[in-house]
């Protein structure tokens, strides 16, 4: 199954006929395969990667990373503010952090005055969070292995008499 993992994790479009192919089972087996990981929640979604600049539909948004440190609450460690956290629409990841930090939030907004609010309304008023860093993402270069920036570019060196 690792290996039709990874065939799916590089193209969640490729088809079950070819993973059989390239895996040299049958597409029976792999169907129940891909069903087996589908029900057991080993894959959870598949999603279109979109490059933010070119989409037509896209609104100048801004999206923010957050740093916050946190009071974990007893018996729940952190899972309980995580919780309340995550299910604000704005948020896009959470993640649980090591180092100077405890959870790290990736929101989107229309505005900077929309990541302002949240921070200041929303997110720093909740129980447990002691302190917020803001970081505001300026430019996608590369995510979740998918280069955004890859620009026709000469990279010829020029060459001088």
């Amino acid at each position: 199954m690792d290996e039709i993992l990874e065939l799916l994790r590089q193209n969640a479009r490729i088809s079950n006929v070819d993973i059989a192919a390239m895996t040299k089972r049958t597409v029976a087996e792999v169907s129940q395969d891909i069903r087996a990981l589908e029900d057991g929640g080993v894959i959870l979604k598949y999603a279109a990667i979109v490059d933010p600049m070119k989409d037509p539909a896209r609104k100048q948004g801004v999206r923010a990373e957050i740093e916050i440190q946190v009071t974990p609450e007893r018996e729940r460690g952190f899972d309980a503010l995580a919780e309340r956290i995550y299910r604000f629409p704005q948020v896009k990841s959470l993640y649980l952090m090591s180092g100077g930090y405890d959870l790290k939030v990736v929101i989107e907004g229309d505005t900077l005055q929309d990541v302002a609010h949240f921070v200041a309304h929303k997110l720093s008023s909740l129980a447990g969070v002691k302190s917020t860093k803001t970081l505001f993402l300026l430019k996608t270069y590369k995510e979740n292995d998918v280069i955004y920036a890859a620009e026709n570019l000469d990279r010829r060196e020029g060459v001088t008499a």
